[in-house]
Formats: structure tokens, C-alpha cells, sequence
């Protein structure tokens, strides 16, 4: 059973996910804001945290930063889940820190969904990474391979998202020359992070072989 570390400064928030998460077969903990979740983290490792941004007086950004700065907690999967509509500039910023970024209101499905697809990932990449290791791989080239294979799942959610916020596929709508530039800045950089990931596995591949 997988345990939850659910953040928000609102109580009823809390609770409602708290009920849908339990409803769904996981273990849950409650934080009513970023310093309670901090301090919740010193003695308690959980295998997700669901993070909302406008919380007070600690927002969910500064909370993200804190967790990742820390060595011992650098490493728990952050799903933000939040009402904020996401910006170019938190994805640029803060892509590297998270897992995901799902919008409420979320069904139940959707969050289960989300949760899991987190979690998957997560141990797909690790037992790609324990094979590689066990072949006797370059430790720097399958630490690579990790963080590109998070990173470009990543930003492809997080430019998903960005495109349906600011109807970027839509002719008639006019979206800002900043907003435009950002996506497709975002867009380059996945595509540099996929060639290169195609590379390391060509690399992997001819050592196998």
C-alpha cells in the first residue's frame, strides 16, 4: 500500500482528497500547509506527495523548493495538484522539481491515474537503471538515462497542459508573443532531451550487443 503526504492549507481540501485517496486503497497523511509538511517529512518518508501551490504563508513552490533541497526528502515524487492554471515560466522554472501537475477539480479516476502513472514511471526507471548497473554500464550514462527518461515525460504533460490553457493550437485565438516563445523554447528542449536519450540508448544497446 502506497502512503500519500496530502498538502493543503485548507482542511476541507485535505479532506476530500484524503477520502478519495483512501477510497482508492492508499495510506494517507495530512499537512494543512508547507511548514507542517516539512516538519512531517522529518520522521515520515511517503511514497508521493500531492502538493497544492496557494497555500499561506509558505506557498506550494517554496515547499517544492525546500523538499528538493533537502538530501533526505530530494528524492519523494511531488505531484502538484492545484486550481492554478500553470505558466510558462513555472514549467520552465520548475519542471525539473515534479512528477506532474494536475488541475482540480479531478475525478477520482483521474487522480488514481495520475498517482499511478507518477509511481510506475518511477519504478520502470529504476529497474531499467538496476539492470543497466548490473550489466556494468557507466554509472554517469545510466544517471543520464534516468533523468531524461523523467524529464522529457515530464514536459511533454507540462506542455500538454500549457497548449490547452492558452488554446496554443487554436488559429483564431491570439496568444502572446512571451507565452509563444516560451512553448516553443520548451518544445526545442524536449526534442534536444529525446535525441539525446536515443542516443545513450544506442550507446547501451551497442554495448549489450
Amino acid at each position: 500500500m502506497y502512503t500519500i503526504l496530502v498538502v493543503d492549507d485548507s482542511p476541507f481540501i485535505v479532506d476530500v482528497f484524503v477520502t478519495m485517496l483512501e477510497r482508492g486503497g492508499y495510506r494517507t497523511v495530512a499537512a494543512y500547509g508547507g511548514e507542517e509538511c516539512l516538519e512531517i517529512l522529518k520522521t515520515v518518508t511517503p511514497d508521493l506527495i500531492l502538493l497544492d501551490i496557494m497555500m499561506e504563508p509558505m506557498d506550494g513552490w517554496e515547499t517544492l523548493e525546500k523538499i528538493k533541497e533537502n538530501p533526505a526528502t530530494k528524492e519523494i515524487p511531488v505531484l502538484m495538484l492545484t486550481a492554478k492554471q500553470l505558466t510558462p515560466t513555472e514549467a520552465q522554472e520548475y519542471g525539473i522539481f515534479i512528477e506532474d501537475y494536475v488541475l482540480k477539480p479531478i475525478t477520482h479516476r483521474e487522480l488514481y491515474d495520475a498517482i499511478e502513472h507518477v509511481l510506475n514511471r518511477r519504478q520502470t526507471i529504476r529497474s531499467d537503471m538496476d539492470r543497466a548497473r548490473q550489466s556494468g554500464f557507466d554509472p554517469e550514462l545510466v544517471n543520464e538515462y534516468s533523468q531524461l527518461s523523467k524529464s522529457i515525460d515530464v514536459n511533454k504533460r507540462l506542455m500538454k497542459i500549457l497548449e490547452t490553457t492558452y488554446n496554443f493550437n487554436d488559429s483564431k485565438v491570439r496568444v502572446s508573443d512571451d507565452i509563444s516563445r516560451a512553448l516553443k523554447s520548451m518544445d526545442t528542449n524536449i526534442r534536444f532531451q529525446e535525441a539525446r536519450l536515443q542516443q545513450i540508448k544506442g550507446d547501451l544497446a551497442g554495448k549489450v550487443s
